[in-house]
């Protein structure tokens, strides 16, 4: 069994990956980023939001989603979606305690061929405003977290 993770795919913004990354190490997440980046891992908007705790985070780069599928091997039922459009609120699923939280680039979320035959692993955050379709990756990653970790702990 592998370790919780939170997994973002093709991530754009360095602030998020920071800020997430900060998250998985307040929640002993594993933190899995599956490339290309929108940035130098090394660029210093990671740090600044990671703060002093970056070189804390469990950090696993793949080269893509299938290097990412095949060398890490998360059972396909500890694989979590989130897409504004998933049919299941995240209130609203059991998660697997290795639960793998994954979440696509900010801008386009994740790819056809990425959730591919995954339809019932595609969960959503609720938003209760209709003005609004998403939090900030980072944001959504740190609830779907702390709700992951709920039903698990």
């Amino acid at each position: 069994m592998t370790r919780p993770a939170i997994v973002l795919v093709r991530p754009e913004i360095a602030g998020n990956t920071g800020s997430v990354g900060r998250t998985c190490v307040a929640l002993d997440l594993d933190l899995c980023l599956v490339k290309p980046y929108g940035f130098q891992i090394t660029d210093r908007n990671v740090r600044r939001a990671g703060l002093d705790y970056w070189k804390h985070v469990r950090l696993h780069e793949y080269d893509s989603w299938d290097d990412f599928l095949i060398r890490r091997a998360p059972d396909p039922d500890s694989l979590y979606l989130f897409e504004e459009f998933g049919a299941r609120s995240f209130y609203h699923v059991a998660f697997a305690p290795d639960f793998h939280l994954v979440f696509g680039q900010e801008t386009v979320g994740l790819s056809q061929a990425e959730l591919a035959g995954r339809g019932d692993r595609v969960v959503k955050l609720p938003m209760r405003s209709p003005h609004i379709r998403s939090l900030n990756l980072a944001n959504a990653a740190t609830a779907a977290a702390y709700q992951a970790l709920r039903g698990v702990l």
